[in-house]
């Protein structure tokens, strides 16, 4: 009898100090269902897609209306500071990093003032002087003949009926 009690206790205090590493137990498998290759993992985006071209063309003074017609409205504007409008965007595709890009504008009497985040206006680079952008490219097609048969006609010839021309 005493040898059972004393396989009794052993075996509780080995159950019972196991209870402490479950917890760590217990976070490593999510973490090995979430690097398996074959479990989808849908792209989230949230917030305003701001690019670095809508952000170079904003100019100090323009109005608001001019500026959520660039930037599209704003995801959050403050309560308590009307005068400041925040643009947030952030992306998770699959099993990649989270990026998230923030930018605040600051009105005054509802013309823009300042610009704080992670993108800033940048001057644009001079264009070349052998780049010719702004010329017209002409392409032309050549007029349809009408010599080629279509597909109809040529299964139809393929069994030996001709078509009248």
């Amino acid at each position: 009898m005493q040898k059972l009690l004393i396989y009794w206790v052993c075996g509780a205090s080995l159950l019972a100090t196991g209870c402490s590493t479950f917890k760590e137990a217990s976070n490593a498998i999510p973490d090995a269902l979430n690097k398996l290759p074959l479990i989808h993992r849908p792209d989230i985006q949230q917030g305003n897609v701001v690019s670095q071209e809508s952000i170079n063309k904003l100019k100090p003074g323009m109005s608001k209306s001019q500026v959520s017609y660039l930037l599209g409205t704003p995801m959050l504007v403050d309560v308590f500071h009307q005068n400041r409008w925040d643009y947030y965007y952030s992306m998770k595709q699959g099993n990649e990093a989270l990026i998230q890009q923030r930018v605040a504008l600051y009105f005054e009497d509802d013309r823009l003032t300042r610009i704080e985040g992670d993108y800033r206006p940048q001057a644009e680079p001079p264009l070349e002087e052998n780049k010719l952008s702004d010329e017209e490219v002409v392409i032309t097609v050549p007029d349809y003949t009408g010599d080629r048969q279509g597909i109809f006609s040529r299964a139809l010839e393929s069994v030996g009926i001709k078509s009248d021309d």
